[in-house]
């Protein structure tokens, strides 16, 4: 008996160890490599690269080679960039447990910014869509940046013709991760009633009028300085969630989403017709190691013990959802909303004004002509 103890507590001992040096390896940040000097040259371009995990200083303004597009994908020349709550979370490397896959110690992939809009400069001999001087937007890896090359295929489309750049750019992380919630995980219906708690930020402004679009009564929640955006986006009620809780003793709505993570889940429940659909976009921002992946784990060991669905949405960028926004924005019934513009040596800026949380709608990142 005492032989298999002391083995039990070995064993016990080193998965402790192991996992006290797992999370070791798991948050190291390795040191920033000296910048690199800005000298151009014929066929280069300024970009934003980041070689190390840590705030806005880890971002910086570069000169690299201008990317050439393979046979199936576009060069684009960049006009505008939407600036995301994932630039920052693949800025500081967190939750951690996302590095198992960014990088352990820094960036595996050093180029920054997802959401573009621009020009096409050139096309790989397979691709058959689109020509030089198409105006498309979508999102690739390296949209901070004066040219982007994407995959034809995927998550790029042509921009319509009643918007500009700067709006075309707002677009797709957000506007998708909206649509994807409402149609997909809430399975919204028409004349059903939805709230939307952050309806003032980058998804919360595109879910209301989406929402709005797919036949909803939306209920928008925000800071009080916001509450008339919200009603001019298509809001039928707003709520300044400084007077009132919505969460407690109010209306019922048939599907919630949450893009704020302040509020528990079952008081999010409390919200919900019996029936309803609870869609968590975003989770608490406090835990560094798992991030939004606690409160994802406590909603798969309540959801069997209450009679709503939760749901807690990864987004997904795609052609398909890029063309029913592109027909959305076309007809008018979707708008962006855009905040503030920065040029392309602000970036650090901008992110660091995203971390405010205050931002109304989208920021953007603006190349000129």
């Amino acid at each position: 008996m005492r032989r298999r103890n002391k083995l039990l507590l070995g064993f016990l001992g080193v998965l402790t160890a192991a996992g006290a040096v797992f999370a070791v390896v798991l948050s190291r940040d390795a040191a920033c490599p000296p910048a690199a000097a800005l000298s151009e040259s014929g066929n280069s371009m300024q970009a934003i690269r980041v070689h190390c995990y840590g705030g806005a200083e880890a971002l910086r303004l570069e000169q690299v080679p201008r990317p050439v597009p393979a046979e199936d994908e576009l060069l684009v020349r960049v006009r505008a960039a939407g600036v995301n709550p994932l630039d920052w979370h693949y800025l500081h490397g967190k939750p951690y447990v996302m590095r198992l896959s960014s990088g352990l110690g820094r960036p595996e992939n050093p180029r920054a910014g997802v959401d573009f809009a621009g020009t096409v400069e050139a096309v790989g001999s397979a691709v058959d869509d689109f020509r030089p001087g198409d105006r498309v937007f979508g999102a690739a890896s390296g949209a901070f940046a004066e040219y982007v090359v994407v995959d034809a295929s995927k998550s790029v489309v042509h921009m319509p013709g009643n918007i500009d750049f700067e709006q075309a750019a707002a677009v797709p992380i957000a506007a998708i991760t909206a649509l994807q919630a409402l149609r997909d995980a809430g399975q919204l219906q028409p004349g059903q009633k939805v709230l939307i708690n952050g309806a003032s930020g980058g998804v919360g402004t595109f879910a209301v009028q989406i929402a709005k679009a797919l036949g909803a009564e939306v209920t928008g929640v925000s800071s009080a300085r916001n509450t008339e955006l919200v009603r001019s986006l298509g809001a039928d009620h707003t709520i300044d969630y400084a007077q009132e809780d919505f969460t407690r003793g109010g209306p019922r709505y048939d599907l919630v989403i949450d893009n704020v993570g302040n509020h528990p889940v079952a008081a999010l429940r409390a919200a919900l017709q019996p029936e309803g659909t609870l869609v968590m976009v975003t989770g608490p921002k406090n835990n560094p190691w798992i991030g939004p992946l606690g409160r994802m784990l406590a909603t798969r060991l309540t959801a069997s013990f209450a009679s709503q669905t939760q749901v807690t949405l990864f987004a997904s960028t795609n052609k398909d959802d890029l063309a029913v926004l592109r027909t959305m924005l076309e007809g008018g019934s979707v708008r962006p909303v855009i905040d503030r513009r920065f040029p392309l040596d602000q970036v650090p800026q901008a992110i660091e004004f995203l971390e405010q949380g205050r931002t109304r709608g989208k920021s953007l990142i603006t190349m000129g002509d």
